[in-house]
């Protein structure tokens, strides 16, 4: 396969090495000084998983869509944050030549509402969606540390697209060291992580504590407990399921066996603000609230928890 990862992130890097390392053909789209340092070192993964060094010549390295070769990938990785979604799909669409008429866009972004961006702009049953519960980061700009994993990744589609078509990418990423398996029920599957991110991410930045600190006290549990009774609510009433039949029955399984895998991880919205960068509260806490503004749901708590982000954002804490 001819795979090109668009967003050379923690996230992007750590596929990129699975991909790499399973003797994929790959293609790298990021920032500058990150291309500078994967051309000179090349790609270094460590962490839990093991370690693999992918050397400069063993993949492709752009900056710029206009620099990228002009035979089609098979497969798009969009790796990129999900405030950049808008961005991306217009990019990858002002350029035809990248794709084919089989080739699959799989969003590996956190929160809601990636995936109809992207289908005002492709078929729809060519896109698909990545839920991810690993811990990644890039301790240099070259290099992706994987810290915790939680459970395999998923990739599905929210337009009931043909599975068969990215099984081989599972299968690859499985064999180069994450594991990761196709999965029917991507919706259940990604309401699961909204869950997971919209009750741990904003505390655990607000705090500047990792998940499993959040978990130990009263006072953060009872906000986190709202947080998801919120979510629940506002998922229902519009027509969406997880794996719990309840606000009560996901609860047991986040305080019994969730948080304890990942009580060491600190937050993607924590490591945003650190590095004075933008986070994905829209897409997150954010997405929550436009969807219980939609159905006639108030969920205080997420939009307390929205807006002290984007206080601390603005504030550059």
């Amino acid at each position: 396969m001819r795979i090109l990862i668009y967003g050379g992130g923690a996230v992007g890097l750590g596929l990129a090495s699975c991909l790499l390392k399973a003797g994929e053909q790959v293609d790298i789209l990021t920032r500058q000084g990150t291309q500078r340092k994967l051309q000179q070192n090349g790609l270094i993964r460590i962490g839990i998983f093991g370690e693999h060094h992918a050397g400069p010549g063993e993949f492709g390295c752009f900056v710029r869509t206009d620099d990228l070769p002009d035979t089609p990938y098979d497969l798009i990785l969009v790796c990129t944050k999900s405030f950049d979604s808008s961005t991306v799909a217009q990019e990858l669409a002002g350029h035809p030549a990248l794709l084919h008429e089989q080739s699959g866009i799989i969003l590996v972004q956190n929160g809601w509402g990636n995936a109809e961006i992207f289908a005002g702009h492709f078929p729809a049953a060519r896109i698909f969606n990545a839920r991810v519960i690993t811990g990644f980061c890039r301790p240099e700009s070259n290099q992706v540390d994987i810290t915790v994993h939680v459970q395999p990744i998923h990739i599905g589609s929210l337009f009931g697209g043909d599975l068969s078509g990215i099984e081989g990418v599972c299968r690859k990423i499985d064999q180069g060291g994450i594991p990761c398996e196709s999965d029917p029920d991507i919706d259940r599957d990604l309401w699961a992580k909204m869950l997971f991110n919209c009750a741990l991410n904003p505390l655990g930045a607000i705090f500047n504590v990792p998940y499993g600190a959040l978990a130990e006290q009263e006072n953060s549990r009872q906000i986190m407990d709202e947080v998801i009774r919120e979510i629940f609510s506002v998922m229902e009433t519009a027509g969406y399921r997880t794996h719990w039949r309840s606000a009560a029955e996901y609860l047991e399984a986040f305080y019994g066996t969730i948080v304890p895998l990942a009580a060491k991880h600190r937050s993607s919205t924590l490591q945003d603000i650190q590095a004075g960068k933008k986070t994905e509260i829209d897409a997150l806490s954010g997405a929550v609230i436009r969807l219980g503004k939609e159905y006639g749901i108030a969920v205080p708590c997420n939009t307390m928890l929205y807006n002290m982000i984007r206080f601390m954002e603005r504030r550059g804490d």
